[in-house]
């Protein structure tokens, strides 16, 4: 089967949902999941479910307990380099049918990886890999060889309230 480079991308809420949601489809189709998230380092209720859902697939998280926005530090670039370096390994295990990289166009943006390497890792993409990318400011480079580009936008969103982020719904 052939396998295409999906981005997940905008200033709206669901990117990482929408691509948990593949890897739950995958999985129970039988298909070996790989995730690597990108700037989380805290347990949260997704981490449990695949736990408890779909115990095969393999998530991996390169970050700090806190998501930062901006002015990363030499940790952040660490772990980022350490999870782009598990990313290339996964890939060349041939052992993946769905990889995701949650939140690698942030990672991006924020220069913890250069689109060099990104594009890198896809051009060593085996073609029967399925390869998500999510995050917002995707990279006008990166959007150019994606197959797929969804954007999630923001129309409206209760944060703006004041709401802070629920257990079991955003967290």
């Amino acid at each position: 089967m052939k396998g295409f480079v999906q981005v997940y991308t905008g200033n709206g809420k669901g990117k990482t949902t929408a691509a948990l949601g593949l890897a739950l489809r995958a999985a129970g189709a039988g298909k070996k999941v790989f995730i690597a998230q990108f700037l989380k380092g805290s347990p949260s209720s997704e981490l449990k479910s695949i736990a408890r859902l779909a115990p095969e697939i393999i998530l991996e998280q390169y970050g700090r307990k806190k998501i930062i926005l901006s002015a990363p530090d030499s940790r952040d670039i660490a772990r980022a380099r350490q999870g782009l370096e598990k990313v290339k390994n996964a890939i060349t295990s041939r052992k993946y049918d769905l990889l995701i990289l949650d939140e690698i166009n942030l990672a991006v943006h924020l220069k913890l990886i250069s689109i060099e390497d990104l594009l890198a890792i896809m051009d060593i993409k085996p073609d029967n890999l399925e390869l998500v990318l999510t995050g917002r400011y995707a990279h006008p480079r990166l959007l150019a060889r994606a197959d797929l580009v969804t954007e999630m936008k923001e129309i409206k969103h209760y944060y703006t309230r004041g709401v802070s982020a629920r257990k079991g719904i955003e967290k």
